[in-house]
């Protein structure tokens, strides 16, 4: 069966905010999936309510509705597009629940749109666990022994009939989020209470624990007729019990043997044919290593973090193949689009081991639970292609950015046998070097086993790796040793630590003795036939496939590597629009990066693909092969940036800002220098390096102060300082961070904070628009809600701004982009940071305004001029519509950490809101953060002391519109004198009901916390925000983003709310 031509108009659903277990993954499914349509000529309609993603950006699809992913916005779009069908699948668990919701509600039938790809029946019975556990019945398909619950005495009575330890796993969510596993009755009960309250159905899964069993996975697609094929098997390093999404994962799988791979491999035919899949599905199993017992863990009807994983490992494009599937081709008729000699049909084959590594948060969240377990906590990841498994872990491991190298990790050094034995037992993100540093002290990987469960085989590749560390710490380095270290990708920096010779000196015996990487092409067909896609990685073999034959010229490309808080798909955004601009301009392209989920990495972005770590050296071997005409470093995030000046040296031009240009940015000195010849005033500050100069510096300047390193992205690190103690806990943490900079103290300001992305042609700057935080100064930009235009800030003030920046930018000779940070206060402006890079907004104000931000810059690289391409200098005329970007947060997924804001950033992404006026734009902003409960309900108010009378208004607000107020003593007394009625509850452990049980209880539906300083209030605070946040309660720790939720509460009865087409801001008339 081919195309189906009654298919004219698909409207599918994105994924809406990165959050942990749903990150880029889907971004880069759904951006596949819109081009493969477009190019079959299907209309396509996206909603989507990520401004930061590609996938909502006018080029991937014909209409772009960046709006709340609620079944009321579907509703509409559907009333006003009239599509014939809808595509559910690319979306992750948002898009298929909101589907499965309009289904069930007879919506789409009543509206003739049609559900393709899988239809509803499908992801009901994979998803709804009972359904799933009838289906394995009827083909004799082994799931762990189970049962399904709707309350907690069921949960309670099913543990104690299987036996503990018992998995919780509640129906449609995503990345176990509700999940765990439970010992005995006491944290069954914490577990499921959560787990029903996040199920959409009110429903958790209780099975036997197989935790300790191999956990393997398949990714497989059928189409129409029912032909089936698998892409790919993957193993999960970690055994069961360790989400697959924190586990490391080799593809293809390296433990078994045939028997058990053909045994699994016709299991996951078998299911996906029981299921009627058409597309894409992955089929996780647990197999017993005693034996050849296997159980059915799971199956997605959907794309998952896997089929990325999958598509990236093998070259295959699944999510466009799912697409084409759901058009009605079948595998037979859709062309490999890697080797445009063979069909999807053919089963893709890799000669050559991916290891994926999590790329996890703790950096960011020093006091969160590190423990891994069946929730999800990464928030990215990395990938290493290699001939070997050794080659591609110790790849992967430098892709990471953690300052870890190889599998040494300095900080275990000193940590006693037994301490270490200890850690053995520990499941968190460290394992990997701790059983690496057991084998090192001779601990047997039979001993290992015993204690992980981790596979003697892998252990075994870990031991290689140690043995030539000890080889070349000890023995003289000849042409052996060192091409055996290059072939298990040892860094020439670390062999020179090891071996004591300089990376100078080994670097020309590299030379001396012919070692030199050479490139291999991802072609998922083991070179069987022809492939004419450029997608490639480094291996120490002989015959180089990557040949630089080319008349044009070339530009190289730095992504911003795995997605982690403070460096997200924003980057990548940049990056693909940057290789696009670079190829309209006739430039051949090449991107270097290694992050599985993202677009930039996608088969077909730019001319070349490597598929590499982003170092120094990783980016030199790249360069004297491909010798390119220059480099682009400023969309890359800080991962690029701080490459720029390695860049230089191997004498590749940098295109546009100079390296000098960014280190005058970034050096405070020389930044304080421009400033004052600008005449722009700043916080006043001092740049320190112990911990002394910098009490000492507070005291200078009064506290409170800013606390922060210099040359980082996300604020990472910063802390705002109220005492010396703050300093002393402050300066700790961030020598943990491997501090080689000077550490920067300011007066800290409270004012508005504004935002600025600027062009810059050399000449002068063009501003698209002014963003305005709601948040004071002091919460990191990222974290705040954001404004278009500066609704807040006068006109003199914007004018001063505006020639601020134009200032600035010819200070620093900026070419490219530029992003600054201002606060307005007492009719002042302040600098607080400018980098001379893309930020975090730039996909977010390209969108609103309509001005292709960063195509214009890569032109500026070329010396044209703003006005040459059709811009005047200054500001752009503001456009009619209101846009608010709004932070969303991961923190129910990180256990013991806080939820308070601060200047270091927490959000993992965010939504947009834009409508006419600024109450609509703010409510659906609300509305896409999954803040719901807007109109009246129950709130718990508890603020310290300074904040109590700016509560006031807040307070009484909520009060007239029918709220009901809980309190605790001191808030409730404060309000009460007012004349602000407030039930008073008890303080934590003060007596019965307290503050916690009505949390947990279910019966509040706002907690608005201010976070005060005194460490022993500090620990009640925590715990309120800590259980409002597992409870899934919105809690706001800013009276400013608790006004803006007043606003919305009064407003939302009122305000109609509409949908926009962002492809038409341009003449923006277009609404509903």
């Amino acid at each position: 069966m081919s195309k189906r031509e009654d298919i004219k108009k698909v409207i599918i659903i994105g994924s809406g905010p990165i959050i942990i277990g749903q990150a880029a993954e889907f971004d880069y499914a759904g951006t596949q999936a819109c081009r493969a349509l477009k190019e079959e000529g299907v209309e396509v309609v996206l909603i989507n309510s990520n401004p930061a993603t590609i996938m909502t950006d006018k080029q991937i699809a014909d209409k772009v509705y960046i709006e709340p992913l609620t079944s009321d916005t579907v509703k509409k779009i559907i009333l006003k597009e009239k599509p014939d069908s809808i595509l559910p699948t690319l979306g992750g668990q948002n898009a298929l629940n909101l589907a499965v919701e309009l289904e069930e509600s007879g919506f789409l039938k009543e509206h003739n749109v049609e559900m393709i790809g899988t239809d509803a029946d499908t992801i009901r019975m994979a998803e709804d666990r009972e359904l799933f556990k009838d289906a394995m019945e009827r083909i004799n398909q082994p799931v762990a022994k189970s049962a399904v619950a709707e309350s907690l005495e069921d949960c309670v009575k099913i543990a104690k009939r299987i036996g503990y330890p018992v998995v919780v796993r509640p129906a449609y969510t995503l990345g176990g989020s509700g999940g765990g596993i439970a010992a005995d009755e006491t944290e069954l009960t914490s577990i499921a209470t959560v787990g029903l309250h996040r199920s959409r159905v009110h429903q958790v899964l209780i099975e036997r624990s197989i935790a300790g069993w191999k956990e393997i996975e398949y990714e497989v697609m059928r189409d129409h007729n029912g032909n089936c094929i698998t892409v790919c098997n993957m193993e999960n390093i970690d055994p069961v019990g360790v989400h697959t999404g924190d586990s490391i994962v080799v593809a293809p799988c390296q433990t078994l043997a045939d028997k058990e791979l053909q045994m699994l491999r016709s299991a996951a035919l078998a299911i996906i044919t029981e299921l009627k899949v058409e597309g894409g599905c992955n089929v996780q199993f647990a197999l017993n290593p005693d034996s050849f017992e296997y159980a059915v863990i799971e199956v997605n009807p959907r794309v998952s973090r896997s089929s990325a994983l999958a598509s990236k490992a093998t070259g295959y494009p699944i999510a466009k193949v799912a697409s084409k599937i759901a058009l009605g081709y079948t595998l037979d008729e859709i062309p490999n689009a890697i080797t445009k000699k063979t069909y999807a049909c053919f089963e893709p084959t890799m000669d050559y081991c991916v290891v994926k590594i999590p790329r996890w948060p703790f950096d960011k969240f020093i006091h969160a639970r590190r423990t891994l377990g069946t929730q999800m906590k990464a928030t990215g990841e990395v990938m290493g292609i290699a001939p070997t498994f050794e080659a591609a872990l110790m790849k992967s491991v430098r892709c990471l950015e953690i300052n870890m190298y190889s599998l040494m990790d300095a900080s275990l050094k000193d940590v006693s046998d037994d301490e270490l034995e200890e850690k053995l037992h520990a499941v968190d993100d460290r394992r990997l070097w701790v059983v690496s540093e057991a084998l090192r002290r001779g601990v047997t990987p039979q001993k290992i086993h015993g204690i992980t469960k981790i596979d003697i085989w892998f252990l075994n590749k870990y031991l290689n790796i140690i043995n030539v560390e000890k080889a070349l710490a000890g023995q003289e380095l000849d042409a052996c040793l060192l091409r055996k270290a290059k072939e298990y990708e040892f860094l020439d920096k670390t062999i020179s630590g090891l071996s004591g010779k300089s990376v100078k000196e080994i670097r020309s015996l590299e030379k001396e003795w012919g070692i030199a990487p050479v490139y291999k092409m991802v072609d998922t067909c083991a070179a069987e036939f022809e492939a004419e896609t450029p997608y490639y990685y480094s291996s120490y073999g002989t015959e180089n496939e990557s040949k630089p034959e080319t008349d044009k010229k070339k530009v190289m490309v730095i992504g911003s590597g795995p997605i982690r808080i403070g460096q997200g798909i924003e980057f990548d955004f940049c990056s693909v629009h940057s290789v696009w601009a670079l190829k309209d301009l006739g430039y051949e392209t090449i991107i270097v990066n290694n992050n599985p989920e993202t677009v930039s990495t996608d088969f077909d972005v730019a001319d070349k693909l490597y598929f590499e770590p982003l170092t120094e050296e990783d980016v030199l071997h790249i360069a004297e092969l491909e010798k390119p005409d220059g480099a682009v470093v400023q969309f890359g995030g800080q991962t690029a940036i701080k490459l720029a000046k390695d860049i230089e040296k191997m004498g590749i031009p940098i295109l546009g800002t100079s390296s000098d240009s960014i280190d005058e940015a970034e050096d405070r000195k020389r930044f304080d220098a421009i400033l004052n010849g600008c005449g722009i005033p700043r916080a006043e500050g001092r740049t320190v390096f112990t911990c002394d100069e910098a009490i000492q510096a507070a005291h200078e300047l009064g506290y409170p102060v800013l606390v922060r390193p210099s040359y980082v992205l996300g604020g990472q690190g910063m802390q705002i300082a109220y005492s010396d103690q703050d300093i002393i806990e402050q300066i700790g943490i961030i020598n943990r961070i491997a501090q080689e900079h000077p550490i920067l103290v300011d007066k800290y300001i409270m004012g508005t904070e504004v935002e600025v992305d600027a062009v810059c042609d050399g000449t002068d700057s063009v501003i698209p628009g002014i963003m305005q935080h709601i948040e004071r100064a002091g919460i990191h930009s990222g974290d705040s809600i954001s404004v278009y235009p500066a609704i807040g800030v006068s006109v003199e003030m914007q004018n001063l701004i505006v020639d601020y920046t134009r200032r600035l930018a010819k200070a620093l000779k900026v070419v490219g982009l530029l992003n600054i940070q201002y606060i307005v206060k007492d009719e002042k402006v302040y600098v607080i940071e400018a980098n001379p890079r893309s930020s975090r907004t730039v996909p977010y104000i390209s969108k609103v305004t309509g001005i292709p931000i960063v195509p214009l810059a890569v032109e500026t690289f070329f010396g044209r001029t703003l006005p040459e391409m059709g811009y005047h200098y200054g500001l752009q005329r503001e456009r009619d519509l209101i846009a608010v970007k709004m932070p969303v947060f991961s923190f129910e997924k990180l256990y013991g950490q806080d939820v308070d804001l601060g200047p270091e950033m927490k959000s993992t992404g965010e939504v947009l809101g834009v409508a006419r006026t600024f109450d609509e734009a703010l409510i659906k902003a609300f509305y896409g953060a999954g803040v719901h409960m807007i109109e009246k309900g129950n709130v718990m108010i508890t603020v310290k002391d300074s904040d109590k009378e700016e509560a006031l208004p807040i307070a009484q607000g909520l009060y007239d519109l029918g709220w009901k107020i809980f309190a605790t003593a001191g808030t409730s007394e404060f309000l009460n004198n007012h004349g602000i009625p407030t039930i008073r509850t008890h303080k934590i452990g003060a007596g019965k009901p307290d503050i916690i049980d009505h949390i947990i209880s279910g019966d509040i539906n706002l907690v608005i916390n201010t976070p005060s300083k005194v460490i022993a209030h500090n620990r009640d605070g925590f715990k309120i925000r800590r259980n409002a946040v597992e409870a899934g309660i919105p809690c706001l720790t800013s009276l400013d983003t608790a006004n803006a939720f007043l606003t919305c509460a009064r407003r939302v009865q009122t305000t109609q709310l509409s949908v926009v087409d962002i492809t038409k801001i341009s003449n923006f008339v277009n609404f509903v």
